[in-house]
């Protein structure tokens, strides 16, 4: 039996909430394969952690972090405790050391989902974004000169490397190819004489190395407007780190809601532990409440699946998801319904108990 080292960071707000329905749902499918099984380890860091040691994780915690398989996130952020601190001393921090350089984030409608826009089919909204994950705009390059003084100055760097930029783009072609389908780039160079010129410069010739794709690009305002007007000439998505993660939370508001957003951050040679994670927040509003939408966290560990070679099961918990959605039952509020984040898990583990029997799932 294989056994998965899987580091559990429940974070803040409805992380910890909706994180552990999401490891419900993958004890459920360690149970029905006896090849494989979970063995989670949690680890109190976040904001909380913060207001009492000044840190956001053990200082350790990279190293201690490396010896598992993967990294299961709840979400970062609560009040008190400035954005950027959350944010770049635990989440980037990891992506980071870690190599996580591919963000894939899907955006489609499922069976059931309901989208914002008008008079479009629930197979139109179907992309997958890869998001260049570890440099770019989110690189952390600049300077604060003359700090509270009439001639302040702040500068802010974006940093795209040769081979940062290329191996995304390589990815992303290597993902249309395998998936058949065609790949967009998203830029600016109309503004960005350099960053984004540079960016155009390296897809051009690396798509000359995959003449079987089909690509496009788009400037990223006109691509917002096109995934609100035409968004089935979106299929595979390559962007920067600042507008991949725009335009996908555009995405997450017409393919259903933010609770529906999952994200996965990927070290495709394994040299390091990836990390799957819903990408809604906090929501320190309703935290404790028992009504956050669980959905994202389990789509994420379906994505979790998928990268340890387990897409049928990926698959299963991904149609449970769209099961649940049809029913239109047992539905968070925020989707319109009443039920509680454990009665919703509990309900895709009774659907995924269903198919079993129904002898969809191969036990």
């Amino acid at each position: 039996m294989k056994n998965y080292k899987i580091a559990v960071i429940a974070g803040d707000g409805i992380g910890p909430e909706v994180i552990g329905e999401g490891i419900k749902v993958l004890n459920k499918v360690a149970e029905i394969d006896s090849g494989f099984s979970f063995n989670f380890t949690y680890f109190p860091w976040g904001c909380e952690f913060y207001t009492k040691h000044g840190k956001m994780m053990e200082d350790n915690g990279i190293e201690t972090l490396k010896e598992f398989d993967a990294i299961y996130l709840g979400a970062v952020g609560f009040p008190g405790v400035p954005d950027h601190i959350s944010l770049w001393d635990l989440l980037l921090r990891i992506r980071k050391e870690f190599q996580q350089y591919v963000n894939i984030r899907p955006v489609q409608l499922l069976k059931g989902a309901k989208t914002s826009l008008v008079d479009v089919k629930r197979e139109d909204i179907n992309m997958l974004f890869i998001r260049e994950n570890t440099e770019g705009e989110y690189a952390g390059a600049g300077e604060w000169l003359f700090k509270g003084k009439p001639n302040e100055v702040v500068l802010q760097n974006s940093v795209f490397s040769r081979k940062g930029t290329e191996r995304i783009i390589r990815y992303a072609f290597e993902t249309a190819r395998k998936e058949g389908r065609s790949l967009t780039s998203i830029s600016k160079a109309n503004a960005l004489n350099y960053s984004m010129v540079f960016w155009d410069q390296v897809f051009e010739k690396v798509s000359a190395e995959y003449p079987d794709v089909e690509t496009a690009s788009y400037l990223v305002d006109a691509a917002a407007m096109l995934m609100v007007k035409d968004p089935k000439r979106f299929e595979v998505v390559v962007a920067s780190n600042l507008f991949g993660d725009i335009l996908t939370d555009l995405g997450a508001a017409i393919a259903g809601g933010i609770g529906l957003a999952a994200g996965a951050n990927i070290n495709p040679e394994r040299e390091y532990p990836s990390m799957f994670e819903p990408i809604h927040g906090s929501a320190p509003d309703i935290a404790g409440k028992g009504i956050a939408n669980p959905l994202a966290s389990i789509w994420s560990a379906s994505q979790m699946l998928d990268f340890f070679g387990y897409e049928n099961y990926g698959k299963q918990v991904l149609d449970a998801i769209e099961e649940l959605l049809i029913e239109d039952q047992v539905l968070t509020p925020d989707m319109g319904g009443t039920a509680s984040t454990s009665e919703v898990a509990d309900r895709i583990i009774d659907l995924i108990d269903t198919r079993i029997s129904a002898g969809k799932i191969g036990v």
